[in-house]
């Protein structure tokens, strides 16, 4: 378990499920304070009841565009990437990728588009393998995180599913009852199992999600023509998520801070859940996103279930390796950063790399343009 095994002492609550809250180490003038500075130093508090009108209403917004399958365009900010076409097999030095990067820094002050005025208007979806996405969100995260990316991706014509695992979203299940990866993603591979014989979809993957997706790739590789891991977890065969995330969970202070271990069992057993602090979710996930978006989480986000956490995925080159991956690399991201994202790339090469430049960990809020147009081009990249 890495150095996440510190994290884990017990204490003597009165509560249950019992939470924890991982106990900051560091001592030194960078430490906790630090943050402490950032958020104190903040000038954008707005009011919380308008905030969470705000969130509510986009969330009917989103109930509504999924149960009518359409409706009303949803105005965003805009973005733009440009693109640098490279072989990942002519790559000369270890760890040099091919990358496409987004050609300038986020604005808030940019007039606001509809999302038909930033669709590539000439895309042949009959010269596409498919134009499904399948949308799979991280931990803590539900289907409803999706919502600008499903706007934009059926403004343009193509076909979106946002799924909403066990115990995530509106599926009504105890997070701290799940003790398997498979009970975890069984609404999604309950949708890729009632596929039409001889479809398939674009996977993506943000966040824990990716081991999700890693995982039903191992089981349905003829049903998914692409797969995308956007900031996300990406293993090899015989890793666990907790494997991933341990490597540096020691120098990510921030999200130390944030973590909190549930104990539905008691503090005699193992975590069932990790919980987040609502007061820490803008500087960990969204600091780079709008207000609104960050209010919306706030109210929408549950806890995580462990025990897929700790799952060790089995993968083979004959499966889960016959599927073509892309990643979406977030710069700007504090709860998965840079440097380990090129650490799992590196452990696991894919047909190509892209980076969104501006983008925090949530980049469906942050850069939600520029990621469509990632999704576009990658749904366009042919068989080499």
């Amino acid at each position: 378990m890495g150095n996440l095994c510190t994290c884990f002492a017990r204490k003597t609550v009165k509560k249950r499920p019992v939470t924890k809250r991982l106990q900051n180490q560091q001592t030194g003038p960078n430490s906790s304070n630090r943050w402490a500075r950032v958020r104190s130093s903040r000038k954008d508090k707005l009011d919380d009841t308008l905030l969470q009108e705000q969130a509510l209403a986009a969330a009917i917004l989103f109930r509504q565009h999924q149960q009518q399958n359409g409706g009303g365009s949803l105005p965003f900010d805009r973005s733009a990437s440009l693109r640098y076409p490279n072989s990942y097999s002519g790559s000369k030095k270890a760890g040099q990728l091919p990358r496409s990067s987004s050609s300038r820094a986020r604005s808030l002050t940019d007039p606001l588009l509809q999302p038909q005025q930033l669709v590539n208007q000439d895309i042949k979806h009959d010269d596409l393998e498919t134009n499904h996405f399948v949308l799979v969100h991280g931990g803590g995260f539900g289907a409803w995180c999706w919502y600008k990316t499903i706007a934009l991706l059926e403004e343009g014509g193509f076909k979106a599913t946002a799924v909403d695992l066990t115990g995530c979203g509106i599926h009504s299940f105890d997070t701290n009852g799940i003790t398997s990866l498979s009970q975890y993603v069984k609404p999604l591979t309950d949708f890729l199992e009632k596929l039409p014989e001889g479809e398939k979809v674009i996977l993506v993957g943000h966040d824990f999600g990716g081991a999700c997706v890693s995982y039903v790739m191992e089981l349905f590789p003829f049903k998914i023509a692409k797969a995308v891991f956007v900031a996300a977890a990406m293993l090899t065969n015989g890793q666990s998520t907790l494997d991933i995330f341990s490597q540096q969970a020691s120098s990510n202070e921030l999200m130390r801070q944030a973590q909190i271990f549930l104990y539905a069992n008691g503090n005699d057993h193992p975590p069932t859940a990790i919980d987040m602090d609502k007061s820490l979710l803008r500087d960990l996930l969204f600091n780079q996103s709008p207000s609104k978006d960050v209010a919306l989480a706030s109210v929408s986000m549950r806890p995580i279930p462990f025990a897929p956490v700790l799952e060790k995925l089995s993968l083979s080159d004959m499966k889960y390796g016959s599927v073509r991956r892309f990643y979406i690399e977030t710069p700007e991201d504090n709860a998965i950063p840079i440097a380990l994202q090129e650490s799992m790339i590196n452990s696991s090469p894919l047909e190509k790399v892209f980076r969104l430049k501006g983008a925090d960990h949530s980049p469906f809020f942050s850069k939600p343009q520029a990621l469509h147009k990632l999704f576009v081009e990658i749904s366009k990249i042919p068989l080499a």
